[in-house]
């Protein structure tokens, strides 16, 4: 997304001789966050094929590559360019992005358990623990790092603020969420319910910030009116953590029964599974209203005219959370009515998927998504 705000100026001796990586910024893993939850979202699609099959497992190996490729960018631009890859901090907008690295990591979780595990078994869940723990780091670290940088180095208005801010906070729910994933292939009691108890604690260290954030954004919509159109798609990042929040209880209370009664606590699995479903139901439809809210705004900012930048992949990952939750209600409830709108979800992610793919594809040949708003360079 476009930053809305003053940059930092540039200094005349700046070296210029590795410009896509002096340029690189972290907003680029949201790439492989729509990308991967794409694969993840077709996997579950109730039209599933073997053909759609093929092509989630594709989706979810160019998230996986795309991911490391960024990631050496992105430590190759603090090697080379220590000084200026500080200055994000700084940065009101595209400090928020670093949220997106860990969320990126944890859509390539899910697709190594979904598509890994049916190839290379116990390997497939050995690297998946360790990538989560790393996840779960990295979530806690973004998720209390910039909302402190936010409130001690930036500036930051009422007016000015967007959806953007929920992009740190959100992390550690998604990693909660894919924790309800990765916890059915765990053997052993004593770790499956430590996992399940930190991402219940992973899951309340984001959600219920994430939801005082959405009051106060309803309360800036209000009184300031929307944002400028290169900001159009913060709007719909509302809809992601009440979408990756009820999933996480939905996945976590699937999980619940067999493992408290597995560590001698059967009493307390029933809860947590009843907890899930109306919790889950509860933050679903919430989301239902940022949802139809979301297309609302969307349709005006098209007929104003919709400029293309990387924060226009803010569309794919929070439909896509939204749809997985809507699919895991639907089989948890029986409701036949919520996996056709799932599928419905499920169609229109790869449609916007599609048309912001092609988008970034030219962007990136042409080298015109490669821009540091953090460093005021062209």
């Amino acid at each position: 997304m476009s930053a809305q705000f003053p940059t930092l100026p540039r200094r005349a001796c700046d070296d210029d001789s590795y410009p896509v990586i002096r340029r690189f910024t972290p907003n680029w893993f949201a790439v492989t966050m729509g990308t991967g939850v794409l694969g993840l979202a077709l996997h579950q699609a109730p039209f599933r094929t073997a053909a759609i099959e093929v092509v989630s497992t594709a989706l979810w190996g160019v998230a996986g590559l795309l991911w490391l490729l960024f990631a050496g960018l992105y430590a190759a631009r603090w090697v080379l360019y220590r000084h200026e890859a500080r200055r994000i901090f700084d940065h009101p907008v595209m400090a928020t992005f670093l949220g997106t690295i860990p969320m990126g990591l944890a859509t390539v979780i899910g697709g190594l358990l979904a598509f890994g595990v049916p190839c290379w078994g116990q390997g497939a869940v050995d690297a998946a623990v360790a990538l989560w723990w790393c996840d779960a780091a990295l979530s806690v670290a973004v998720g209390i790092g910039i909302p402190l940088a936010m409130i001690v180095r930036q500036d930051h208005t009422l007016p000015t603020m967007t959806g953007v801010w929920l992009l740190p906070i959100v992390a550690a729910e998604v990693a909660a969420a894919t924790a309800g994933a990765l916890l059915p292939h765990l053997s052993d009691p004593a770790a499956a319910w430590r996992m399940l108890i930190l991402s219940y604690a992973l899951w309340a260290f984001s959600v219920p910030l994430a939801c005082s954030v959405l009051a106060i954004l309803v309360l800036r919509l209000m009184l300031h009116k929307l944002p400028p159109r290169e900001m159009a798609a913060s709007g719909w990042l509302a809809l992601g953590p009440l979408g990756t929040g009820a999933l996480g209880l939905l996945a976590l209370g699937q999980d619940a029964p067999a493992i408290c009664n597995a560590n001698g606590m059967a009493a307390l699995g029933p809860v947590a599974a009843g907890a899930g479903i109306i919790g889950g139901t509860i933050l679903w439809g919430y989301g239902a209203w940022w949802l139809m809210f979301g297309v609302a705004t969307a349709l005006r900012y098209l007929r104003q005219g919709l400029p293309f930048n990387l924060g226009c992949w803010g569309f794919t990952f929070p439909l896509g959370v939204y749809a997985l939750a809507t699919l895991t209600l639907a089989r948890q409830t029986h409701l036949a009515l919520l996996a056709v709108f799932g599928g419905v979800l499920v169609v229109g992610l790869a449609v916007v998927w599609a048309i912001v793919a092609a988008h970034t594809l030219r962007g990136a040949w042409r080298r015109t998504l490669f821009v540091a708003p953090c460093l005021g360079l062209p």
